[in-house]
């Protein structure tokens, strides 16, 4: 297939290529904005690999730019399919400015539903979602025929872009597939998450804010998994319906970081307890089956996905170093260093 890839410069849209160009003979468009998440050195392996890189394109853009999307979707290298991976994906940087977000995750998701919409010929959408769109639950597991009670502006703007898409699915017929993943986790992720920030902070012997109690739970999805789980909708979903990638694998923001800190030898004592975020939702959870029942599954432990990410992070400082720095000194001081003020040991 010809695919165009949006946002495939972040996290899980470069493991998502990096995948499919070594296990297919696809042709990818990457489209990118290349904001503060999104990284070209992300795609640098592929870039720099004579093999894959033939079958790759990347261009510099924004999804809300809609003549640039119509040029790739009816262009010379017309797509079969898009994945839309573009979104500001951070519930903290949504609650200091949501604006970005609802930018990207509603507008951009509707030029998108237009452009496929106008396209010459049929193709694919698939929009990845996430697990918050749910809301907290607490206990069981959320099926894809329950309602959505986002939380917070991140998650209240992927909401939003769903629903935009089932109105195109309905009203035009649009070839709309819907992934929700679970909480994802591995290399190349921006190091204001958790994995990573607690994983960076802790090799330079720096405090782990950690929020609150420490017992907010859940999934942990390593990022090969989320990817490959993409992959699998796009080939085998059924158009106009949503799947959980699922990864039966809750942890509580506390294991999670015991674990790192076992990974790296370091102590628990430069962990502390620091003032909750605003709207902080205690639990997610959600039932796999439906995905499941087509034939996918994640393959790898998050023992194995843990140990795997922080090997990784330890040995390329380098990457993660470029991040810490500019935006990302003014957004950790705003977000935590009030918080470490007032904190308490863990």
């Amino acid at each position: 297939m010809k695919l165009l890839v949006c946002g495939g410069a972040g996290f899980i849209g470069s493991a998502f290529i990096r995948r499919r160009l070594s296990g297919t003979d696809d042709a990818i468009v990457v489209l990118d904005k290349l904001t503060y998440a999104g990284n070209r050195m992300n795609l640098a392996d592929v870039e720099n690999d004579p093999s894959l890189s033939q079958r790759l394109k990347f261009v510099e853009g924004d999804i809300c730019d809609g003549q640039t999307v119509q040029s790739l979707i009816d262009g010379p290298r017309a797509a079969d399919a898009i994945v839309n991976f573009a979104a500001e994906s951070h519930v903290d940087r949504s609650i200091l400015d949501a604006t970005a977000f609802l930018r990207t995750g509603v507008m951009g998701v509707h030029v998108l539903a237009e452009a496929v919409r106008q396209a010459k010929r049929p193709l694919r959408l698939v929009q990845v979602s996430t697990d918050e769109v749910y809301g907290p639950i607490d206990s069981g597991s959320s099926v894809e025929s329950d309602g959505m009670a986002p939380r917070s502006p991140y998650a209240a703007a992927k909401a939003a872009g769903e629903l935009v898409l089932q109105s195109y699915r309905a009203t035009h017929g649009l070839d709309v597939v819907i992934t929700r993943g679970a909480n994802s986790y591995g290399p190349y992720q921006h190091p204001e998450k958790l994995i990573p920030l607690f994983t960076t902070n802790a090799l330079a012997d720096q405090q782990l804010p950690l929020y609150g109690d420490g017992r907010h739970e859940r999934d942990w999805l390593y990022v090969d998994d989320h990817a490959d789980g993409v992959a699998f909708a796009l080939d085998h979903g059924v158009a106009g319906e949503t799947y959980n990638l699922a990864a039966g694998q809750s942890r509580t923001n506390r294991a999670v970081t015991k674990g790192i800190l076992a990974e790296l030898g370091k102590p628990w004592s430069l962990v502390r307890s620091v003032p909750d975020r605003p709207g902080h939702d205690r639990r997610y959870a959600m039932d796999g089956s439906k995905i499941a029942h087509l034939g996918w599954r994640p393959a790898v432990s998050f023992e194995v996905g843990l140990a795997s990410t922080v090997k990784w992070y330890r040995e390329n400082e380098d990457w993660w170093q470029a991040f810490r720095s500019g935006d990302w000194l003014d957004y950790y001081e705003q977000q935590y260093r009030w918080r470490l003020a007032a904190s308490a040991p863990a």
